[in-house]
């Protein structure tokens, strides 16, 4: 049970941070940096979309990827691995709601959605290990 949980968890970081950004790239009037990537990358299609993209599917991928990594500490109990997994998706839904009318929140979405992929790919190349077994780990 507990390989399936830190399986899911794992699993579930990645899908979130990847559809965050995939979602971004669907649109080109609100991040028109990362929307010209996946134009190139041949994701122009998604365009037609953006209003779902940016208004459903960006923070349910946000909120997924911030639940997945809180509850990777369960699993792992490294409390900084899991406040920089999570830190990347908070920074996401607070540029997407309460600060989306300034200019400069578009400057904090695309970190928010950087550090979602570098956390990734941190926890892909160095995978985490538990520090303490079940009995000693503080709750």
């Amino acid at each position: 049970m507990t390989n399936l949980f830190n399986m899911l968890t794992r699993i579930g970081d990645k899908a979130g941070s990847l559809g965050a950004v995939i979602s971004a790239m669907g649109c080109a009037m609100c991040f028109p940096a990362i929307a010209s990537l996946g134009s190139a990358l041949g994701l122009g299609f998604l365009s037609q979309w953006e209003g779902q993209f940016v208004n459903t599917l960006l923070p349910l991928f946000a909120w997924v990827a911030l639940v997945l990594n809180g509850l990777g500490w369960f699993s792992h109990r490294q409390w900084h691995r899991s406040a920089l997994g999570m830190f990347g998706p908070a920074l996401l839904l607070i540029s997407l709601y309460p600060l989306f009318r300034y200019g400069w929140s578009s400057y904090v979405t695309y970190s928010a959605l950087a550090m979602m992929v570098a956390v990734s790919v941190w926890d892909i190349f160095s995978p985490v290990n538990k520090r303490c077994d079940d009995d000693s780990c503080a709750v």
